[in-house]
């Protein structure tokens, strides 16, 4: 199993102090840390318990570990987590939080509440390893991978954010997790893998497989691979459902083209009724929006058992491409819901903080007061073509 954690050949990076951090450790590394400075293996458990389950971040707050103990871990680790460089919060209660990691180097994730659940939108690079022409993300380079450290603290500021320590088993605002933030997850297989088995450990973050999704644009090979080993919801980035438009806008296709990824697809571990595959479909007006576009993707995707999540495009500054009229989202939409496959169109949120699908890009600029009264405008009218003057006055507000 190669995304199995290897604590022989672990060493966790020394901090400005020379101080290690314990989170984003898996257990057998835990383990080691607490060996490699003396103190007994049972300590380890201890550790797990208090970091991934209870939050600490102070050994002091360790309580049933003793005095000297704690001490000596203080001497020579430390709990921490990234700095929060900017924080925002949405008219619709999406939260955001641009997070600046140990080397300075910055990424977002978003937390989006609804009312049976919070999803945290999470991401898995500093930037984007592709260059899908509508999304902003995609306008950042790839920098470099997050380390499953990373990852893990995403979710764990986002748990001292809405104070949900110890982790709760219900009612949780945080409940559900996407990876669905900058980054593609697949191009980082080994950290996101090590991340996502220290958050499903029922002894610490406990974030049930089920509530995982993990989204990829469709890297073939480590699709089955990320079935079988990690047994998480399967979200594809499909976008179009003919090589050349998809080559167009997403330029994975001409590696992986569309028959590569639905036989990888049909052959996903844990595909049944109960566990559907969902195809991202973001709609762009014009490009690939047509009633025959709508009759081309159940064709494609016949057979699957899949949801498809419609999204109206979220503009970004400069982007290349507008959003599908409201009527034609519907008209599309009831052509998929005919053929027998859900397809909810999904609420754009968000979207005054840039926070919304596709828009999240740690090296963009602060918007001017002009572009957020201009964004604030473009959303209302949105919501007027939907016949909701409710979500028109709040954003107006603002």
């Amino acid at each position: 199993m190669g995304a199995a954690s290897h604590a022989s050949n672990f060493a966790p990076a020394p901090r400005a102090d020379g101080r290690r951090n314990l989170v984003g450790l898996s257990r057998d590394e835990m383990l080691e840390e607490v060996q490699s400075v003396g103190l007994e293996p049972f300590r380890a458990k201890q550790l797990w318990k208090w970091i991934y389950n209870r939050g600490a971040t102070d050994f002091a707050q360790m309580t049933d570990l003793a005095k000297p103990v704690r001490e000596k871990l203080a001497e020579t680790h430390v709990v921490a987590r990234p700095s929060i460089s900017r924080e925002q919060r949405s008219t619709d209660g999406t939260h955001k939080w641009l997070l600046k990691m140990n080397d300075g180097r910055e990424v977002e994730s978003v937390h989006i509440p609804e009312e049976d659940r919070g999803t945290l939108c999470v991401s898995s690079q500093v930037g984007c390893t592709l260059t899908c022409r509508f999304c902003h993300t995609g306008t950042q380079r790839l920098v470099r991978n997050l380390t499953a450290a990373e990852i893990v603290e995403q979710i764990m500021v986002a748990r001292d954010m809405l104070g949900e320590w110890p982790s709760p088993q219900d009612g949780r605002m945080l409940s559900n997790i996407v990876l669905m933030g900058m980054g593609e997850p697949l191009y980082n297989y080994e950290e996101v893998a090590k991340a996502m088995r220290i958050v499903m450990d029922g002894e610490g973050i406990a974030i049930s497989k089920r509530r995982i999704t993990l989204s990829t644009s469709g890297v073939v090979p480590m699709i089955e691979r990320c079935g079988a080993e990690l047994g998480l919801n399967l979200a594809v980035s499909l976008h179009a459902v003919t090589d050349d438009i998809r080559n167009e806008i997403m330029p994975i296709n001409r590696k992986y083209p569309l028959k590569d990824l639905m036989a990888a697809l049909r052959a996903y571990p844990t595909l049944t009724n109960a566990r559907r595959i969902t195809f991202e479909y973001v709609m762009l007006k014009g490009i690939n929006d047509s009633l025959a576009d709508a009759r081309g993707l159940v064709n494609l995707i016949k057979g699957i058992p899949a949801k498809v999540n419609l999204i109206p495009f979220n503009p970004w500054p400069g982007s290349p491409y507008e959003r599908s009229d409201w009527d034609q989202i519907e008209r599309f939409a009831q052509v998929v819901l005919n053929a027998g496959y859900a397809s909810p169109i999904r609420t754009p949120r968000g979207e005054d903080i840039l926070a919304a699908c596709g828009q999240l890009k740690s090296a963009s600029q602060r918007p001017s007061a002009a572009d957020v009264r201009a964004e604030r405008e473009r959303i209302a009218a949105i919501y007027a073509e939907k016949d909701d003057p409710e979500a028109v006055s709040a954003t107006a507000a603002e």
